[in-house]
């Protein structure tokens, strides 16, 4: 996974973040508060500042805009910026505003107080207008934008309004952290990526279930005519409804949370460079996902590099029973892997519960038009729908096992449901293939991989060869 021609546009509320590590030994005199001695201190880019770092971090490239004050703040906050290669600082100065500052107190990895200094006051015209200026000067060179409103006044209508004009113009995907609930500022957006809260107040609906939120997330989405929203949900994961397709979920890995500072702006930044790179939506939420996973396991407000996410989504597949068998964010990291690499990647699906000569010569096929095919096999639970109760004759363990010994398979993945169609969607497969049984038209999946440029392959059938009669021939029937 490779984000280095990558390059985003960050703008929003920038922010510098302060955090002072001490020692609490006792209580103070002077009131019932206890007395921190100060160790040391750590300084770094927050809000759409956290944004950016996190793009350089993944190995993509940033551009910063926001308002800055002429203050100490602004600029230790500049000097920071100036450190990070890979980004351009365009921020705009600003004598008018104080730069907004989070100074968190923290002692034994717990924060004890934050002070807050900024100004919400709304933009005046020469502010917006610099801003624009700033916007149209950079957006030629970004491949995606981000839009990230912590609600401090740098997000005004007028601001927002020639943030979109200009994505429009250049055909290129905005991604917004919202923080207003009024949606419809967020007009046109690719994705806006909301938590639970968030939602539920810009919706005035409930978003305790999979299905709350996915009813609250249409509703907030047709208001701001976006083309998807990505709930995140804690410890419940996330969810990505798009307008015209199915919702899909994604759970977090269990882990120890020390800090979920940041987290929110890591998801959007991942979101953006993999879209930016040309992944799908459903891809970049499991990227995303695992990026998330990685921030919040350390404290302060954190970035996750490349290398962390790629060993986060490996590990998400935890202790399986079948090795073989690829968990689904494992399975499009490497896809995505392969199709960067310039490979073609196939895909064709079924039960394959006794492997027969039929199977192998479509195996064989497939892979003749492909270079690397991926295999998915429906579960125990999901043939017994299919095929009765006496099926299948060999588990999902047994069956993965058998595939990936299997010389024309590359890699080898499961699904729950009586159709792949989901798992389709989030690998984005450059050919589908399914035996000549199958009509075009009656081939899941075949309409989103045709649609995305990709092909469908009717691989001719061995006469004769059937599942279904090697069983009935082995029980004398």
């Amino acid at each position: 996974m490779d984000f280095s021609a990558i390059t985003v546009l960050c703008v929003g509320d920038v922010m510098l973040d302060r955090f002072l590590y001490g020692r609490m030994e006792r209580i103070s005199p002077e009131a019932p508060v206890p007395v921190l001695l100060l160790d040391s201190r750590r300084e770094m880019p927050g809000g759409a500042g956290n944004v950016a770092s996190n793009i350089l971090s993944l190995g993509g490239r940033a551009v910063l805009v926001g308002l800055v004050g002429e203050d100490e703040a602004g600029a230790t906050l500049r000097a920071v910026l100036a450190e990070q290669g890979g980004l351009v600082d365009a921020t705009v100065p600003d004598a008018s505003r104080p730069t907004i500052c989070k100074t968190r107190f923290i002692a034994a990895h717990q924060q004890v107080v934050r002070v807050d200094e900024e100004s919400s006051s709304p933009l005046n015209e020469a502010q917006a207008h610099a801003l624009c200026q700033a916007v149209t000067a950079h957006i030629g060179g970004a491949q995606a934008v981000v839009v990230s409103d912590y609600g401090k006044g740098v997000c005004a209508p007028a601001v927002l309004d020639c943030i979109f004009a200009q994505a429009r113009a250049h055909g290129i995907p905005v991604f917004v952290d919202p923080k207003h609930t009024d949606y419809t500022l967020y007009r046109g957006a690719a994705c806006i990526t909301p938590n639970a809260r968030e939602l539920a107040a810009a919706s005035h609906m409930p978003v305790d279930s999979q299905a709350q939120v996915e009813a609250a997330a249409r509703a907030v989405m047709a208001h701001a005519q976006a083309d998807a929203i990505l709930a995140t949900r804690s410890e419940k994961g996330m969810m990505l409804v798009r307008r015209n397709g199915a919702a899909v979920s994604v759970p977090a890995r269990a882990r120890e949370v020390f800090d979920v500072s940041g987290a929110g702006d890591t998801v959007i930044a991942t979101m953006a460079l993999a879209v930016g790179s040309g992944l799908a939506l459903e891809q970049a939420m499991r990227v995303a996902n695992a990026a998330a996973g990685v921030v919040v396991g350390k404290l302060g407000t954190a970035t996750a590099d490349i290398h962390e996410v790629l060993r986060e989504l490996a590990g998400q597949d935890g202790a399986q029973d079948a090795p073989h068998l690829l968990s689904l964010p494992a399975a499009c990291a490497q896809v995505a892997r392969w199709q960067e690499e310039g490979f073609k990647v196939g895909f064709t699906n079924g039960c394959f519960d006794i492997i027969h000569p039929g199977h192998v010569s479509l195996l064989a096929q497939a892979r003749a038009n492909c270079d690397r095919l991926v295999v998915a096999l429906n579960t125990d639970a999901s043939v017994r729908r299919l095929k009765g109760e006496s099926r299948p004759v060999n588990s999902l363990q047994a069956r993965a096992a058998v595939m990936a010994a299997i010389r024309y398979v590359d890699a080898v993945v499961a699904f729950d449901e009586d159709t792949p169609l989901a798992l389709i969607r989030a690998l984005m497969p450059d050919v589908l293939v399914k035996g000549a049984d199958y009509t075009p038209e009656n081939v899941v999946g075949a309409d989103v991989v045709l649609a995305a440029g990709g092909r469908l392959l009717l691989a001719d059938l061995q006469e004769g060869q059937s599942t279904t009669a090697i069983i009935g021939r082995a029980r004398g029937t």
